[in-house]
């Protein structure tokens, strides 16, 4: 996921961990239907940070997922991509089915180098995770511009989880970082308004907590 608190090289800030789970969302967009991969999930060996089932492992390979996230700061809308990452898009999609995102607060805001919201982690602390890992989807031509929503990670590539981050300004980060979506216009300027009080400072040149708090309420698939 992106960054652990210890971490403390902007590049490497937007590692952390986190984790996905349970599979298949019933409104995949019309184009998304037939084809399908099969993605792995293996233990992460720590407990789930708020009690989910893994996502299955046949996962939709075509097309896009809607998705609305219900926030403190408004409705972000997300466009999931499970043609460029199917087996992140069908992570997502269990974890938002079974709750695992409802009642969370986004823990880190980045201000400075890179511009991001980072969230996916009931505990709050930047290290809770679904117990499982997701493989790193990516193909070394990822950009980050405003709008993206990507995956944070810990330094293994392949220890994505639930943990996510918006990218609320062009950042130019490195293609390590799996890009499953994006967020509407309103999301990223809802977003974009919080970045401007600033974050707590406590993650010290990785950002820290934003001074505004960003809870999200619900993620709605479809």
């Amino acid at each position: 996921m992106l960054l652990r608190p210890a971490l403390a090289v902007v590049a490497v800030a937007l590692l952390v961990a986190g984790c996905g789970s349970d599979g298949g969302s019933d409104d995949k967009d019309t184009s998304a239907a037939s084809e399908t991969t099969t993605c792995s999930y293996p233990s992460d060996g720590q407990s789930p940070a708020k009690e989910v089932d893994p996502p299955d492992e046949k996962a939709p390979a075509s097309g896009t997922v809607r998705a609305d996230m219900k926030t403190s700061i408004g409705d972000l809308g997300l466009d999931l991509d499970a043609a460029a990452a199917p087996c992140t898009v069908n992570s997502f999609v269990s974890l938002a089915e079974q709750g695992y995102f409802d009642d969370t607060s986004c823990h880190r805001l980045t201000n400075e180098s890179i511009y991001v919201l980072q969230c996916g982690d009931p505990t709050g602390t930047g290290t809770g995770g679904p117990g499982y890992t997701i493989p790193l989807e990516v193909s070394g031509d990822e950009t980050y511009p405003a709008g993206t929503l990507a995956m944070a990670r810990a330094q293994d590539p392949d220890s994505g989880g639930s943990q996510f981050f918006i990218v609320y300004a062009d950042s130019g980060l490195p293609a390590e970082y799996t890009v499953f979506g994006t967020v509407d216009d309103v999301g990223v300027k809802a977003v974009a308004k919080v970045a401007e009080d600033g974050n707590d400072g406590s993650m010290g040149a990785n950002g820290g907590a934003p001074n505004t708090p960003v809870d999200i309420e619900k993620v709605t698939v479809g």
